[in-house]
């Protein structure tokens, strides 16, 4: 998909790493009491992808897929070292997260989150421990994320109750094309 025909906005962030070296041994979080299901999409269609990348991350700006076309889009998430899981409640699509197993020694939670439709519902906390239990059962030496200053305000603070610690931050800028 190419970039509209258009000015981008621009957006100053700041973008936080974080990482855990050692598996969380926090009390599992209960699952939520609606009926949900956790399905790994394996070569998932690219406007499948683009529907659940948009969704999640339309309202903070995520761009690095955002514009991709199709060929390029598949080039990234068909590959071994991409894992894509959705997150199903009653039925419908309510989030998706994706992991990245190619550096090695480490995995990257690549992307993480809820549609809007699914957020405050109990969800996003279950969802991302078990997203963090795929990731260490490649026991891998650490995993890693990074988000920024245009995701939910308490993404951040999220991510280090779930167990992450800051190694890094940076800025930069997001060229938003709507």
């Amino acid at each position: 998909m190419d970039k509209p025909n258009s000015t981008a906005e621009t957006f100053p962030v700041t973008v936080t790493y974080l990482e855990q070296t050692a598996r969380p041994t926090m009390a599992p979080v209960s699952p939520p009491a609606h009926r949900t299901a956790l399905m790994r999409a394996t070569m998932p269609p690219a406007d499948y992808y683009r529907y659940l990348f948009n969704g999640v991350g339309g309202p903070h700006k995520w761009v690095s897929r955002r514009y991709l076309d199709d060929a390029s889009l598949e080039a990234l998430i068909h590959v071994d070292t991409t894992e894509i899981y959705v997150l199903y409640k009653d039925g419908w699509p309510a989030g998706f997260g994706e992991i990245n197993t190619a550096h090695i020694d480490a995995v990257e939670i690549k992307f993480f989150g809820l549609l809007p439709a699914a957020q405050r519902m109990g969800l996003g906390r279950w969802f991302l421990q078990e997203l963090i239990g795929v990731a260490w059962d490649k026991e891998p030496k650490r995993v890693f994320l990074e988000t920024c200053t245009l995701d939910s305000p308490a993404a951040l603070r999220v991510y280090q109750r779930a167990g992450f610690s800051v190694y890094n931050q940076g800025q930069g800028i997001v060229e938003w094309y709507g």
